[in-house]
């Protein structure tokens, strides 16, 4: 792949290390390094390195300290209260009964990356069943949704009618419930592919949801990147009263 200055290589690392951050390979304080180690670390160009960090600068996540001490910073993420379980279809309801329709790209067994093995706690040779899905609301695409699971967990979710609530599937064939969810959620930039699938120009600003989901016996079953436009999409957290946090549609 061909590097360019804000394209889907420097996308590529700045995914990344929103991973090695929700994964806990980085944690806040810790120092990335020189730009220079950076960039042989990741294998691009200091021009790539400087477009994929800009926005995490920009949304918090790191930050830039100048100085005899100066370098890269990890600042944190933005978290969100995950103690209310909604899926899409609810958390749309709750903002006003919006329309919702659901295309399912692909669904496919297939060996586990080393990412996936290490969030979902799965040992060598292990295989996770990977659902990607556009979700709609009103007719125009609102979010676009790539979940992993591991295969043992749920034979034959592959073949399944995955257009309705993911999760509730999950519960009744498999019983399979998120009792706990670990959120990050940055800003991304629509690469090419991303933006034909949400209608918007390639390097459009996305909200990035990074989402580890555990039963209550704390066992990892779901792995999930959700792409949200940020047009469409604002993110509400309350404290207070029953907790909740939704994810609404604008307009």
């Amino acid at each position: 792949m061909q590097e360019s200055e804000g394209g889907p290589v420097a996308e590529e690392v700045r995914r990344r290390i929103v991973r090695m951050i929700a994964t806990g390979a980085l944690v806040t304080g810790d120092r990335l390094g020189t730009e220079r180690a950076l960039a042989e670390r990741f294998g691009v160009s200091r021009a790539t390195l400087r477009s994929a960090l800009v926005p995490l600068n920009r949304a918090g996540v790191l930050e830039r300290r100048t100085g005899r001490g100066g370098g890269t910073f990890v600042r944190g993420v933005v978290e969100r209260d995950a103690a209310e379980q909604l899926g899409l279809p609810q958390r749309l309801a709750v903002g006003g009964g919006r329309e919702v329709a659901t295309v399912v790209l692909s669904a496919r067994e297939r060996a586990a990356d080393a990412t996936e093995a290490a969030a979902l706690g799965l040992g060598p040779g292990a295989r996770v069943v990977e659902v990607e899905r556009v979700r709609y609301a009103d007719g125009l695409p609102l979010s676009l949704d790539r979940a992993r699971l591991p295969a043992a967990l749920v034979p034959g979710l592959a073949q399944a009618d995955l257009a309705g609530s993911l999760y509730a599937l999950l519960e009744e064939r498999f019983g399979l419930a998120p009792d706990v969810s670990e959120e990050v959620i940055t800003v991304a930039q629509a690469t090419r592919r991303e933006a034909e699938h949400l209608d918007v120009p390639p390097g459009a600003a996305l909200l990035h949801l990074y989402r580890v989901a555990r039963t209550a016996d704390d066992v990892p079953f779901e792995l999930s990147d959700d792409l949200f436009r940020a047009d469409r999409v604002q993110i509400v957290a309350r404290r207070g009263g029953p907790s909740r946090a939704d994810v609404l549609p604008r307009g």
